[in-house]
């Protein structure tokens, strides 16, 4: 099987890795890809906002399989255009896609579906005194979002009731977000333990793959601003069978029936962002692809072959279940100077070699990375997903830190308390 994947972050290349070694794949590019990734896959520089150009291409050199990474393309309708011209691909069409590129949209499919999730309103440019009314109504935790894309950086939450009233100004404006801002979704701030829930779905059948939990904040103890995600780790102790069967039950099948109900059956991965409240889990978001950083410590942990599995999804026959490792695992992000509000880029990484050669069980992702001349250097603000693999998650953990105390350069900034609360440890 040819594959093409689309991307240039961690999270694909995760998936390269994993494609790479699967007995399915003779033949792997990725679009645009990363200097990582190129150690794997053919990249080929292609305008992934082009949709019928990388579908195009694909066609032309008889690729497979189309895997597609980030959710700008699916929003866009690369699916589509892989679909209408013969090519499996892997990822939603355009109409269940909105189920990111919409929160207000989000929110209605949830409430259609009957799915429990935190009160919310929305409002666009204009509505600016309806939105500080609102934000009056709720009992102290605000939630500001972007109804549109933001690269997963536009969400407020604060208890700052000044902050939050900044935040709406900012996003309708235009100022902060453009066009993705001036329509906005509030949401009530809900308390508990965040989960990350992957589900690999064809349409009708869903299947969910091992839960995971991320860290948004920039800083240690869920200080500062929220970010693209800082680590994750799998699996997480907190959550057992039972859960994961509540939410499957509870949103992810009556979203997946709603969705078809409205003519936009979802097929692909689909990420579920979970609060796991008092009342029990409320859906905080949808994603409409894999998780990043989740997907660095779910696809490692993975003993199946992804490839084929991806393979079922894309061609709506979702059979085979997947078969999970022993392991656990721990992803570091490493950001650039700056991130999330302005990162530095251009600076030189050193030691990116030595922390591979610390074993097979590290697996270092590149997320914001570029070749100049020989030199490897930050074009990101993530830049490096530092992954590790161990017989329980403190191990895992200690191997990631391990990794990532041989990599540096000027300015770089990393959380180190990534699964510490899991696993009773200080940072």
């Amino acid at each position: 099987m040819k594959a093409l994947i689309v991307g240039s972050g961690g999270r694909e290349h995760a998936l390269a890795w994993a494609f790479r070694r699967s007995s399915m794949v003779d033949g792997l590019w990725a679009a645009p890809g990363n200097p990582g990734i190129a150690d794997l896959a053919e990249c080929v520089d292609l305008d992934t906002t082009q949709s019928d150009l990388v579908a195009s291409w694909a066609t032309e050199q008889g690729i497979d399989l189309v895997v597609v990474g980030p959710e700008a393309p699916l929003v866009a309708g690369l699916v589509d255009a892989c679909e209408a011209r013969g090519v499996a691909a892997f990822g939603p069409r355009a109409a269940a896609a909105r189920l990111e590129g919409s929160k207000a949209w989000m929110k209605e499919v949830l409430d259609r579906a009957g799915v429990p999730t935190a009160r919310y309103a929305a409002f666009s440019t204009g509505d600016e005194e309806a939105a500080f009314g609102f934000l009056d109504t709720l009992p102290g935790l605000y939630v500001v979002k972007t109804d549109g894309l933001a690269a997963g950086k536009g969400v407020v939450v604060t208890e700052s009731l000044a902050e939050a009233r900044d935040a709406v100004r900012s996003y309708l404006s235009g100022e902060a977000f453009g066009e993705a801002g001036t329509s906005l979704v509030i949401e009530e701030g809900l308390s508990g333990p965040e989960l990350s829930l992957l589900v690999l779905t064809d349409g009708e059948r869903a299947i969910p793959l091992a839960p995971a939990q991320d860290f948004k904040r920039i800083g240690d103890g869920d200080a500062g601003p929220n970010t693209g995600g800082m680590g994750a780790y799998s699996p997480v102790p907190i959550v057992g069978d039972d859960i994961v069967g509540e939410v499957m039950t509870r949103a992810v099948e009556p979203t997946l029936a709603t969705l078809r109900d409205l003519d936009a059956p979802y097929r692909g991965v689909l990420y579920a962002g979970l609060m796991l409240t008092a009342e029990g889990p409320k859906i905080l978001e949808y994603n409409v692809r894999f998780g990043d950083p989740e997907a660095q410590v779910v696809i490692p942990r993975l003993a199946s072959d992804l490839a084929a599995h991806c393979l079922e999804v894309a061609s709506g026959r979702l059979e085979t279940p997947p078969a999970w490792r022993p392991e656990a695992c721990v992803t570091v992000v490493m950001a650039s100077e700056g991130y999330p509000v302005q990162p530095r880029t251009g600076d030189p990484i050193e030691g990116v070699d030595d922390a591979r050669a610390l074993g097979d069980d590290v697996l270092i992702f590149h997320a914001g990375t570029q070749r100049e001349g020989d030199k490897l250097v930050t074009a990101g603000g993530r830049v490096l997903n530092v992954t590790a693999t161990g017989g329980s998650l403190a191990a895992a953990r200690a191997r990631a830190y391990e990794a990532v105390n041989c990599i540096s350069w000027p300015g770089m900034q990393f959380r180190t308390d990534i699964a510490g609360a899991a696993t009773g440890e200080r940072a």
